[in-house]
């Protein structure tokens, strides 16, 4: 580092032609120039400049010697002076792969940029919410193993399931629509559908999420009172690919409406029951309790809450 300093010195004063000048440049006081430069005269054996009151002119071997380390000189004085990068902070977000695709990682790419690392973990409520709620206050999970990187720091879930742990935060209500395609509109008898909905409704298959028929489920029993006793047709744990179902005309499913709506539109699908009052669905942020969030887990949660604002106009 020492003799980075006295070259790197040599090199101002060089380029300067004066001491003063040189002194100016580096920061430094002009006495300490002149040290550095008298310590490397000695050093090589040579003098490199001949002082007069209009300044400091290179000998020869000072010109060959500046020849010789300048450019290397240069480069390591712009890696010793270049910052270290900060390393981004990791989040870990947890949520149904067609929530994350569609809602989740439009509202925070911004954040990728902004020394934010995400990474996603896709699966089932049930599963996700249960890892946000094995880290302990300490970091540790429940039996005092670390949990390192498997842990998650959010999840976004469409269940509120009360969990050591964890606390909730709403963050938009999703209104559900029962739809199918034109071919299976057309079976259904429209004065039974207006006098007994569930029996009119009874024929068509259904395009599920899971076995348990978990979303069609909830939309049967608060409309009709009771779980739907329909043929299962698709099984596929993704809104976007229950959507392609019911355009093919595999079944009927229930759906958001922000992600039924441009089906509706084009005419792809079509609504088959109007109820009085629209099902809703909350769509949950999941976060640890006990202990205030990262800086990074803040932002990410800020920049959800502040998304969801509009979601419920998509």
């Amino acid at each position: 580092m020492q003799e980075l300093d006295l070259l790197r010195t040599f090199l101002e004063v060089h380029r300067a032609g004066s001491i003063t000048a040189a002194a100016a440049r580096l920061g430094v006081s002009q006495p300490s120039v002149s040290e550095r430069i008298t310590r490397l005269e000695a050093e090589l054996g040579t003098p490199l400049f001949v002082r007069s009151a209009r300044g400091a002119a290179p000998t020869a071997e000072a010109d060959r010697l500046a020849a010789r380390i300048a450019d290397p000189v240069d480069r390591l004085r712009a890696v010793w002076t270049q910052p270290t990068p900060a390393v981004p902070e990791t989040v870990r977000i947890g949520g149904a792969s067609d929530v994350i695709a569609t809602r989740v990682i439009p509202a925070l790419a911004p954040l990728a940029t902004k020394g934010v690392r995400l990474e996603f973990e896709l699966g089932l409520a049930p599963d996700l919410l249960a890892r946000l709620g094995a880290a302990g206050l300490d970091g540790e999970g429940l039996d005092g193993g670390r949990l390192d990187g498997d842990g998650l720091d959010v999840v976004v879930s469409s269940v509120r399931t009360p969990m050591r742990g964890i606390r909730y935060r709403g963050l938009v209500d999703e209104e559900f629509v029962l739809v199918g395609a034109p071919s299976l509109a057309r079976t259904i008898d429209r004065e039974r559908l207006a006098h007994d909905a569930a029996a009119a409704l009874l024929h068509l298959p259904l395009v599920a999420y899971d076995p348990d028929l978990s979303i069609v489920r909830r939309y049967w029993r608060s409309q009709f009172g009771h779980r739907p006793a329909n043929p299962i047709a698709v099984i596929v744990p993704d809104l976007r690919g229950i959507l392609a179902a019911v355009v093919a005309g595999a079944g009927v499913s229930a759906l958001p409406r922000y992600l039924a709506d441009p089906a509706i539109g084009t005419g792809s699908v079509e609504v088959l029951h109007r109820p009085d009052e629209a099902p809703i669905n909350t769509l949950h942020l999941a976060i640890k309790a006990g202990r205030p969030p990262g800086a990074a887990t803040a932002r990410v949660i800020d920049a959800l809450v502040e998304a969801a604002h509009g979601w419920d106009s998509l």
